[in-house]
């Protein structure tokens, strides 16, 4: 989290104008094309302009020079100025850019470009508006005694400024002169601002004074941040600075060690600032240990000085809620903590699972769930506003709720035949998970069985019918549908049909077999017909007879089994001869 001087406001309304003439309708034109603010304030850039009629503005954006040849983009995409721009106005005819927390690096010349919906569509206003920031600084000029005060700044200040003196930190004059004499002792330190900006005075000046200033004395940042601890500082006028840094450990009787060469710091921390009046330290990628006191010391050709402790604390951000498990509607307290106060208050972001809530952003560190349902289960965390990328842990709320959606599952599915198993499945939604299930057939009083499935193995009709499950848990109890269950005989036709066609097969393989006989014998008296249907037992004709019949119905099938010595080929061949 970079931590930037907080400067009063300073919105410049600049009416003068500057036109940017332009061809067949098209021109910007700039309220000021020179402007010079305070470091610290903000600054507002407007202009307005004009396109052919037929034409309509899809874009218009403010952007520095990059150089030539190279496409301008909007300054809301420099993460340079992340935070720090509004824009006003419309895509008709005007607008205004206002960059807040001016710093000497937003000096630059800015211009303003819009596109339309026309090929070829697009200007730019050039030359722009040449920006200059500065800060003010006090110099002294004149005898050992009576000297001449300045409040000097690097450019010319917008709207006829008026200057504030102040001694030893109290207002002394107020006069549009940038020029005050006084006479002057050793100790007395002196200073300057603008009216409307006091807030952003200039570094103090004395005849022999040491002086370090912190812009903030104590700091909240953010773990795995950005962080800049800052100073101005002053020492006697007839010194010259040699060195400056920044320590947090200053042992008796030896000197403090620049922080730059402690172990652990290379490459974590630099350090800015002109060295001349401003000091800033920057530490990146903040860790939980960097939280101490750091100090600035700068040494001078006569003497060295060191300022108080700036006290940094670094912190997480921590979720913590209260309670993690609750039944329906119920409610659920979300509270995003860290260690210290963020300075300014920043806004939370709430997220559910890795996403944001949806209108969840507040500057209060609490976010309520009121009357919770099973779908605000889930992972919750939360991040500071701007640090998006630096999240609390998650923390999960489980909801409580009794079976729902209970239903049953036939396994195999399709037709159902005797003598096969099914199995029957239930399956119910509920947290906690159902502890019991239990299965019952319609209109029979007790329970079949229990467990989440049910087996019915060697099935018969008996078993047809409705079956339902129940599935409880602590929270309640939810009975499926019925599913029907019905049962089919392997062979339905054998009952009726299984004799009859048994005896026909049968007699229609014998009168085949005598007729063949008859005809391989060439016979045609009685002897001659007898002998063919005495067969051998053992012969191929009669086992396969013997085969093709069941164990079943083999006592019934006994009597057409042909014997030896039967006239049944001869009566079957006398009862099927044709006349002659």
């Amino acid at each position: 989290m970079a931590l930037r001087t907080a400067g009063s406001v300073l919105v410049v309304f600049l009416w003068s104008v500057a036109v940017v003439l332009g061809q067949d309708g098209w021109n910007v034109t700039y309220t000021k094309n020179r402007i010079c603010v305070l470091k610290g304030s903000s600054v507002e850039l407007s202009c307005s302009y004009t396109y052919p009629s037929g034409h309509t503005v899809t874009t218009a954006f403010w952007f520095t020079e990059l150089g030539t040849g190279v496409e301008p983009d909007s300054l809301g995409q420099d993460p340079e100025y992340s935070g720090r721009l509004e824009y006003h106005g419309d895509k008709k005819n005007g607008q205004s850019l206002k960059i807040t927390d001016l710093g000497e690096s937003d000096s630059a010349e800015y211009k303003f470009r819009f596109m339309t919906n026309q090929e070829g569509g697009k200007y730019m206003g050039s030359p722009g508006v040449t920006l200059s920031v500065t800060g003010l600084q006090v110099k002294v000029t004149g005898g050992h005694q009576d000297k001449t005060l300045t409040c000097s700044t690097t450019c010319t200040l917008t709207d006829n400024p008026t200057y504030i003196w102040y001694k030893n930190g109290h207002k002394v004059k107020e006069d549009t002169s940038s020029l005050y004499s006084d006479s002057f002792s050793d100790a007395d330190r002196y200073s300057c601002a603008i009216k409307g900006h006091e807030d952003l005075h200039s570094p103090a000046v004395c005849q022999n004074c040491w002086i370090v200033t912190y812009t903030h004395q104590s700091i909240c940042a953010l773990k795995g941040s950005t962080v800049d601890i800052s100073c101005s500082y002053t020492y006697p006028i007839d010194h010259e600075i040699k060195t400056t840094f920044w320590f947090t450990k200053w042992e008796s009787d030896m000197d403090p060690e620049d922080l730059s060469s402690v172990p652990g710091y290379e490459g974590h921390i630099e350090y800015l600032g002109d060295k001349k009046s401003e000091g800033t330290l920057r530490i990146t990628d903040l860790r939980l240990s960097d939280s101490a006191g750091y100090r600035f010391r700068l040494i001078t050709s006569g003497d060295k000085f060191a300022g108080s402790p700036v006290s940094l604390t670094v912190t997480d951000v921590v979720l913590e809620m209260v309670p993690t498990s609750v039944s329906e509607s119920e409610s659920v307290t979300l509270t995003c903590r860290t260690k210290c106060t963020m300075d300014p208050i920043a806004a939370f972001i709430w997220y559910k699972n890795g996403q944001p809530i949806p209108n969840s952003n507040t500057y209060s560190l609490v976010y309520s769930l009121f009357s919770v349902s099973s779908e605000d289960t889930g992972r919750y965390s939360c991040a500071v506003e701007g640090h998006e990328d630096l999240p609390s842990g998650e923390e999960t709320l489980t909801v409580r709720y009794g079976p729902r959606n209970t239903s049953v599952s036939v396994s195999p599915s399709g037709e159902i035949v005797e003598g096969s198993s099914v199995t029957l499945t239930c399956s119910s939604d509920a947290n906690p998970p159902v502890d019991k299930y239990t299965w019952y057939k319609k209109n029979v009083a007790s329970p079949k069985a229990s467990g989440q499935s049910y087996s019915i193995t060697n099935i018969s009709s008996e078993d047809r019918g409705e079956y339902y499950c129940e599935a409880r848990n602590i929270k309640g109890t939810e009975t499926s549908i019925p599913v029907h269950i019905n049962v089919m005989s392997v062979f339905p036709w054998v009952p009726v049909m299984g004799v009859g066609a048994v005896l026909t097969a049968g007699a229609l393989l014998l009168t085949i077999y005598c007729y063949m006989k008859r005809r391989s014998t060439g016979g045609n008296d009685a002897t001659t017909d007898t002998q063919s249907v005495h067969h051998d037992p053992n012969s191929d004709t009669y086992t396969g007879l013997n085969v093709r019949t069941s164990s079943t119905d083999y006592d019934t099938l006994a009597s057409v089994h042909p014997d030896p010595n039967s006239d049944m080929c001869t009566s079957l061949k006398k009862n099927t001869r044709s006349p002659e």
